[in-house]
């Protein structure tokens, strides 16, 4: 799949885009292992999420689904869940496979995890290491790659108080959640506080967690109790029309019940720096998190230099943050962002190709990208299955001066089905083609 986006002009009007892809991953994993029965709203019934709900459905989790974002799910407590019959296919969705290492290193039976080429390609080490010091016996490939073969452990898990070198809430989560089953107390140490979703929802599932900054901690042999979680808005999907209304002049955007969970806002902190008239309002809470509408209104950005904690809070919206550099008065400075690497597709040079590909000035750095900004021209780029590219290079169309063909957007519906509907509803002008066909 393609899309062919035709310049643009105008960002206007109201938007409530799918639910959180990480408080859904953390809602169908929480409930499936708790005592009694859950309900699920606002679930996003994307590609990665439904890997996750396939998974617990093949271990014996009965599931219902009431509608397209609402799930009801009978959970089997801390030991109910069953061998699946056979490798569970977690698709493109890191956070499937990385939490499930955690979940599932302590159960009695053997499972192996696997997904796609993007899937199979990115780094598992950061997950199995800490796990296998807790006594998990987990198989990697040399490359320390997924498929992960994990086998029933000899003895109970060991609590361990982990140094994480990356600040990393997959990491964090999967060691929280091993330690559940641990003998002991489990902490984790991060050099700056990742997103903390896993903490806020396991103290809703009636868990005790001790946290601060970059810092979480839990004692093994607790349970959960079922709990109702209702699903915000997916900041990381608002990021795309943030940046599209802060790239237009004379644009107006409202982004409806966004979460705005504190480690996941620094997209809004890096918008703000750059010049964007950003407001939020509204501020209210929304199964336990944060949320809030947040208007944007268009001008003229100016390059800002981006390094640091807020790196971390806003390191999936970053394809996004490239577009608004490349629409930037000035040179802007992207430092500490190594991650980008090792998301879907190596996002530093997917984003610095694609610039690059529509005329724009970017050099690639080993742990970010220098972005010198001014016109875009369009032309035919690369999103190399990377749902995120594919979006974000999608806004660059409002400054462009000719069309812009992306090529294999496919992996949009891991996070956003209805991306085109939504896109095309406030002023872009956006088609899908066949992959491979002609030019429009």
């Amino acid at each position: 799949m393609d899309y062919l986006c035709q310049p643009a002009r105008d960002i206007r009007g109201s938007l409530r885009v799918p639910g959180d892809k990480s408080i859904s991953h953390r809602a169908v994993m929480f409930a499936a292992i708790a005592d009694g029965s859950s309900r699920v709203t606002g679930f996003l019934p994307g590609e990665d999420c439904l890997a996750t709900l396939r998974a617990f459905a093949a271990m014996g989790v009965p599931v219902e689904r009431l509608g397209d974002t609402e799930l009801r799910i009978d959970g089997v407590g801390m030991h109910g869940l069953r061998a699946p019959a056979q490798p569970l296919d977690l698709g493109n969705s890191g956070t499937s496979m990385r939490l499930l290492a955690g979940l599932l290193a302590p159960q009695a039976f053997e499972v192996t995890l696997t997904g796609d080429a993007s899937l199979t390609r990115r780094p598992m080490r950061r997950v199995t290491e800490p796990l296998t010091r807790m006594g998990a016996d987990i198989g990697t490939s040399a490359d320390g790659t997924a498929p992960l073969q994990l086998h029933a452990p000899k003895a109970p898990l060991r609590a361990i108080d982990y140094r994480s070198p990356v600040a990393s809430a997959q990491v964090k989560s999967a060691v929280l959640l091993a330690g559940l089953y641990a003998e002991g107390r489990t902490s984790v140490h991060e050099p700056h506080t990742s997103r903390d979703h896993s903490e806020r929802m396991l103290r809703a599932f009636g868990v005790e967690v001790e946290s601060g900054d970059g810092f979480a901690a839990l004692e093994g042999g607790q349970t959960l109790r079922a709990a109702d979680v209702e699903v915000p808005a997916d900041i990381s999907s608002a990021a795309f029309f943030l940046v599209a209304a802060a790239i237009t002049p004379g644009a107006e955007l409202t982004l409806e019940a966004v979460g705005l969970n504190p480690t996941r806002t620094g997209v809004i902190d890096i918008l703000r720096s750059m010049g964007a008239d950003l407001t939020v309002h509204d501020e209210r809470t929304l199964g336990g998190e944060p949320v809030g509408d947040i208007t944007v209104r268009g001008g003229r950005l100016h390059a800002a230099e981006i390094a640091g904690e807020v790196v971390s809070r806003a390191i999936d919206e970053f394809p996004a943050i490239f577009v608004a550099a490349a629409c930037a008065t000035g040179e802007t400075v992207i430092r500490d962002a190594a991650e980008l690497r090792v998301k879907e597709s190596d996002r530093i040079r997917t984003m610095v190709d694609g610039l690059r590909a529509l005329g724009v000035s970017a050099i690639a750095e080993p742990d970010g990208a220098r972005i010198l900004g001014g016109r875009i021209h369009g032309g035919v780029v690369d999103a190399c299955g990377d749902h995120r590219v594919a979006m974000s290079l999608a806004m660059a169309s409002l400054r462009a001066e000719q069309p812009i063909r992306i090529r294999d957007c496919a992996n949009v519906q891991t996070s956003f089905p209805g991306f085109r509907e939504a896109a095309c509803g406030v002023g872009l002008d956006l088609r899908v083609l066949q992959a491979g066909g002609p030019d429009a």
